[in-house]
């Protein structure tokens, strides 16, 4: 099996390069600033005028580097984040120890982060400072069950449909779509138009949002506050 390597992208950040899947983890045009424009900028920050305790799922936890950067978010705004990532296949601890974000991003600040998100617990929720509760859950979405009306905020950040069809199907948005609150949403950096028909017919409401470094779009999918009952 081919392993895993660091790939440096456009803005000096760390991506790691899967030969599997022949598939960054980020955009080669900017690791930490893809992760900004597609999750916090488009993503975060709307919901820090609204709340004080925010619930986010991310799907695809990988390097943590969103995770990272929302928790220097709600540490910057006074904001509590609890953070449920899904990893089903973590990355190897010399590859954490050899990220980079803190030298792009967030200083000593970062790397604690990133530290503290890999080398926590798995087995129970744990917190990194006063506003960030994290919950590693080392398994697929396929297999988790979530209470109705969980979260405030979805970052879907899986591998692309082509390579990991089976995230982006109606079964996984239909999960999602019902472990949000209403007037909660989903982001992604994906805007491919089966993608978004599949969102619409799970109840969101999508929107198009200008993507990151030459990509035209991205999807910001919207619950919204009265909801229909799925017949799908």
């Amino acid at each position: 099996m081919n392993k895993n390597r660091l790939v440096i992208t456009e803005d000096g950040s760390h991506t790691l390069f899967v030969a599997d899947l022949n598939e960054h983890y980020h955009s080669v045009h900017g690791a930490v600033a893809e992760s900004k424009h597609v999750f916090i900028e488009a993503g975060l920050k709307p919901m820090l005028s609204k709340k004080k305790q925010i619930s986010v799922l991310e799907i695809g936890l990988g390097t943590g580097l969103n995770a990272a950067l929302a928790l220097l978010e709600a540490e910057n705004n006074n904001v509590q984040l609890i953070y449920t990532g899904i990893e089903p296949k973590p990355i190897d601890t010399e590859v954490v120890n050899q990220l980079n974000y803190f030298s792009i991003d967030g200083g000593e600040r970062m790397r604690e982060a990133i530290m503290s998100i890999h080398h926590g617990e798995r087995s129970h929720a744990f917190s990194i400072g006063k506003h960030f509760v994290m919950n590693y859950l080392e398994a697929r979405i396929q297999d988790i069950r979530f209470d109705n009306e969980t979260f405030d905020l979805v970052f879907f950040d899986a591998f692309s449909p082509t390579s990991q069809p089976e995230l982006w199907t109606i079964d996984v948005f239909r999960k999602i779509f019902s472990a949000i609150q209403p007037n909660g949403f989903l982001v992604t950096y994906v805007a491919k138009g089966e993608v978004r028909r599949t969102m619409k017919a799970c109840g969101f409401e999508i929107e198009k949002l200008p993507g990151f470094a030459g990509k035209r779009e991205m999807t910001r999918a919207h619950k919204p506050l009265i909801t229909i009952p799925l017949t799908i």
